[in-house]
């Protein structure tokens, strides 16, 4: 099956604080020409033990590439075809990236694309090949199996279980020791699939625009091995349709979405911040009504909010409906200083479990929580830069990459607090992923007594990032 033309990722997803993803190229790329013989492609495979082979223009740009799987398809059983050119029987127009992208977002690209390979450039040039294996750890028939199916299935008992897979796989992978940006990269992506055809499944008849929305850790792209829900709708009447009317048709039907998500493993929001809530299914004018209240009220219900729904991120739907509510919300939250320096304030109350010795400040269980005191400083202060600038992202690190320049912050500052951000995110999901190993609840409290010596210590260093930014943030705030 041939890829559809894929856009050249551009040098704005390169994450410094992120490894790049040429640091995991084993070897030097093998290509041949288009108008090579496939016999003679396949003879080189075999030759150099690959799976699959690149195929470049006379400048080294890449044009194509060669797979097991091409020769399965196009090849085996067509013997002529062992003359043909290589250009005729290769899929063309690979997914490529520079030579510097982030793991993270090669991971990324790779799931949302449905590929198995990027091919890294260099000026346009090939550079490397790295397939799904390189980022996972997987074979690439396992991730290839999981995205297809998901996009192919019909009927939301075979959707709900793949969603198990999913946290079954994520699992594997943490074991094996995936990095944390490429696994959460591969946990955000099959989430989305499978939301996706959930929604695309259950909402394909109606007759209103729509937009499913996410918020909280689903819209910055960051959950973890458990999740709950956080999720929305906007929504405009059809032609001579009421607004209640379709409203209550539509809350019909993401009830059932909720539904399905819950049986297959992302577990209803204990606060109902979902698309089955008359709250949070409203239309476009009634959203923005609400986060003018909001920003305006400044009380602690709106902060509350603030902290989940600024992260929306439209996922399926008219994606337009989205984007132009958060336009409109970058437009307006800037112009209101005293409803960021309440939301700095209220972020300065979660302080990282450091005391004034510099050691772990514990609970009375000697536990700490890694996602209200370790995470979160991170997360609140990057959405408040974010707001300020009024720069649409949703990622925390992306909102640190982008709001750095605009606030005159050097970018070794911005990177620290990346890297700082992605070591404790680590230790959450190793911390999930031992509880589910005992067959326990999974959560976000870790007892540091249990830490070997080293980590115990490059734990202290990733919560002192977060107090050096929750400085700065008290600083620029005058709290």
């Amino acid at each position: 099956m041939k890829h559809p033309r894929v856009p050249f990722m551009p040098e704005s997803v390169i994450d410094a604080a992120d490894p790049p993803v040429s640091s995991l190229l084993r070897r030097a790329p093998v290509s041949c020409m288009p108008d090579t013989r496939v016999a003679d492609a396949l003879r080189t495979m075999r030759e150099q033990r690959i799976g699959s082979m690149l195929v470049t223009d006379a400048g080294s740009i890449p044009v194509g590439i060669l797979t097991l799987r091409d020769v399965l398809d196009r090849i085996a059983l067509e013997p002529a075809s062992l003359d043909a050119p290589v250009s005729s029987r290769m899929t063309p127009n690979p997914l490529t990236a520079p030579l510097e992208t982030s793991a993270y977002h090669a991971a990324l690209a790779m799931i949302r694309h449905g590929v198995n390979h990027i091919v890294l450039v260099n000026n346009r040039r090939l550079a490397g090949l790295i397939s799904a294996r390189d980022l996972f750890g997987l074979q690439s028939a396992s991730l290839r199996q999981l995205s297809t199916a998901i996009r192919s299935a019909q009927d939301l008992p075979a959707i709900e279980a793949f969603g198990r897979n999913i946290g079954v796989l994520a699992r594997t992978m943490l074991a094996q020791g995936v990095a944390t940006g490429p696994l959460s990269a591969f946990i955000a992506s099959l989430n989305d699939l499978l939301t996706q055809r959930v929604v695309d499944m259950e909402f394909r008849d109606t007759p209103a625009r729509y937009c499913w929305i996410l918020m909280g850790s689903e819209g910055r792209s960051e959950q973890t091995l458990v999740t709950d829900q956080d999720n929305g709708l906007i929504f405009t009447p059809a032609a001579g349709a009421s607004v209640e009317d379709t409203r209550q048709s539509l809350l019909t039907i993401a009830r059932r979405v909720n539904q399905a998500l819950d049986r297959a493993g992302y577990t209803l929001c204990p606060g109902d911040i979902m698309a089955g809530n008359p709250q949070w299914c409203l239309t476009f004018d009634e959203w923005r009504g609400k986060f003018a209240r909001w920003i305006d009220s400044g009380s602690p219900e709106a902060l509350l909010h603030g902290s989940i729904f600024f992260d929306l991120r439209p996922l399926h739907g008219e994606f337009d409906l989205a984007r132009e509510l958060r336009h409109w919300l970058l437009d307006h939250a800037p112009r209101n200083s005293r409803f960021l320096h309440q939301m700095a304030e209220n972020a300065l109350k979660n302080r990282p479990p450091l005391g004034l010795l510099r050691d772990f400040r514990l609970n009375d269980d000697g536990m700490i929580d890694l996602k209200l005191n370790g995470t979160m400083p991170f997360v609140d202060a990057a959405r408040i830069f974010s707001l300020a600038c009024g720069i649409d992202e949703t990622s925390t690190e992306r909102r640190f990459t982008t709001t750095g320049s605009a606030l005159n912050i050097a970018a070794h500052e911005t990177e620290a607090w990346i890297a700082a951000y992605q070591h404790v995110q680590g230790h959450r999901l190793r911390c999930q992923g031992a509880a589910l190993a005992r067959g326990e609840t999974a959560g976000n409290r870790i007892a540091p007594n249990t830490l070997h010596d080293f980590d115990r210590e490059v734990l202290k260093l990733a919560l002192r990032q977060a107090m050096t930014l929750q400085d700065r943030l008290a600083l620029d705030y005058r709290v």
